[in-house]
């Protein structure tokens, strides 16, 4: 395994790896204003939820690597101290990359991207037409992490009002996380794409306790056929079922040798007390 110490090597390289290795990233396409009334719109991938109640979003615009110098964004949040907060989908993707050249202070990139402004309710950046969700938010604090080239500021957000577009919802008026086809970024040139075929579910613990991989049998523990998700999948029951509980699962009997090749197979499909009852039997 390679072992890096961040002191070690240049800012620059430092950042890539870290780019490339925390991954994917959220966007933040973030609007901005300035005293003299001056629209900002710039994308930041140091983003994410920090909270619900109160409801903080937290995004940090870095100082410039190759001159220190601080972007406008930061400049405008210090001035105005407002943001509005737009969510990057997968139709306005190139529009946003084009966002993110660095135009000189007081160009209007919405202009330049050709994104559409609407006009905020309870603060002055306006919101992005074109985005599947937005947030209008207060600027709390801003935190910088550091004065040279690379350092973050933290601008620590409290959502006022949220926006969303009536195609990104069920039924229920929820979000549908098949519909909002959401970007994000890796290292690099790269950005993936949260479709259907990318997404996958996983039950949540919250009203049970798994009894964990030690409570495994240790044949089970040291299969060469059942992966570790697998044998996690088994390990998230709370004991190991009862025959009782197979009394009315009909499973044809398998050889030994082929009993971890069925059971992994029916764990890929969710079908975990079947797992157990095969492995078991």
């Amino acid at each position: 395994m390679k072992s890096i110490y961040p002191k070690e090597i240049p800012t620059a390289l430092l950042q890539n790896y870290i780019q490339n290795a925390v991954v994917p990233r959220p966007i933040a396409l973030a609007s901005t204003i300035d005293k003299e009334g001056n629209i900002n719109l710039s994308p930041f991938s140091f983003f994410n939820i920090f909270s619900a109640n109160p409801p903080i979003l937290i995004f940090s615009p870095a100082r410039r690597i190759r001159d220190n110098t601080e972007k406008h964004s930061l400049q405008n949040a210090l001035e105005v101290g407002e943001v509005s907060i737009n969510i990057v989908n997968f139709d306005m993707v190139e529009q946003i990359s084009l966002a993110s050249s660095e135009y000189e202070k007081g160009i209007n990139e919405f202009t330049k991207a050709g994104l559409t402004e609407v006009k905020s309710t309870l603060i002055s950046p306006p919101r992005v037409a074109e985005s599947p969700a937005s947030f209008e938010c207060k600027v709390k604090q801003i935190l910088p992490l550091g004065n040279e080239g690379g350092a973050g500021n933290l601008i620590i957000c409290e959502i006022v009002l949220m926006h969303f577009q009536d195609d990104i919802l069920d039924s229920k008026g929820l979000i549908d996380p098949t519909k909002i086809d959401a970007v994000a970024r890796m290292g690099g040139n790269w950005y993936c794409r949260t479709i259907k075929e990318s997404m996958f579910e996983i039950e949540k613990p919250i009203f049970s306790k798994g009894m964990g991989f030690e409570n495994l049998p240790i044949w089970i523990r040291k299969s060469k056929v059942l992966t570790s998700n697998e044998l996690a999948k088994l390990a998230g029951v709370e004991k190991i079922p009862s025959q009782e509980q197979f009394a009315e699962m009909l499973i044809e009997k398998t050889d030994q040798a082929d009993k971890e090749i069925l059971a992994s197979k029916l764990l890929q499909e969710n079908k975990v007390l079947e797992a157990w009852k095969v492995l078991l039997q």
